[in-house]
């Protein structure tokens, strides 16, 4: 019985992180789409994020350091990189304060993980 309590509750966690990511996107769609019918913008799509190498969202025109940066999009990359931007990959074009709380940031992880390459739900 407990550990289907705790099942659950870690079901509800993960969905409420989703919806908190979801929440948090807003932050990022002057700029980025992600879904079904998601377009470059100012900065690229980003469905498939989740293993994508930096650079390389089809049809968007990244800077050099971007393409450049030998970074493969997971978790902690993104951790990483959502904080500051300017300062993970110097002479990137994206223009963003960054996201500090790592509670939101792995919530909008979350969010944009469960998108493929194609915008649908995994």
């Amino acid at each position: 019985m407990a550990a289907a309590v705790l099942a659950l509750t870690v079901q509800n966690s993960a969905a409420q992180d989703v919806a908190a990511g979801e929440n948090s996107f807003k932050k990022c769609l002057p700029c980025h789409s992600i879904g079904e019918d998601a377009k470059n913008k100012v900065g690229p799509e980003l469905n498939g994020i989740d293993g994508r190498h930096s650079g390389t969202a089809p049809g968007y025109a990244y800077s050099d350091a971007n393409k450049n940066s030998g970074i493969t999009w997971n978790e902690e990359q993104f951790l990483d990189y959502i904080k500051d931007p300017r300062a993970k990959i110097k002479g990137t074009k994206m223009i963003f304060p960054g996201i500090k709380n790592e509670t939101e940031a792995k919530s909008l992880w979350a969010y944009l993980k469960q998108f493929d390459a194609s915008g649908k739900k995994k």
